[in-house]
């Protein structure tokens, strides 16, 4: 016993801090992940507007000609 207090009680204590550190290195590691996805499909996104874009130049190029 610690200034009155059973052992197990600071035992609980110490796997509360580890418990909340956990979870906070796993939201840290999830919202990275959802980061790079939204990136990756943002550039996937992109790349479709960039070749509808070419698309309809092209179309407008041989209607022009």
């Amino acid at each position: 016993m610690m200034f009155g207090i059973p052992i197990w009680v600071f035992f609980c204590i110490i796997f509360i801090f580890i418990s909340g550190y956990m979870a906070f290195r796993a939201f840290r590691a999830e919202h990275k992940m959802e980061q790079h996805y939204i990136e990756r499909e943002g550039q996937v996104y992109l790349k479709r507007m960039e070749e509808e874009k070419e698309k309809r130049e092209k179309q407008r190029a041989t209607l022009n000609s």
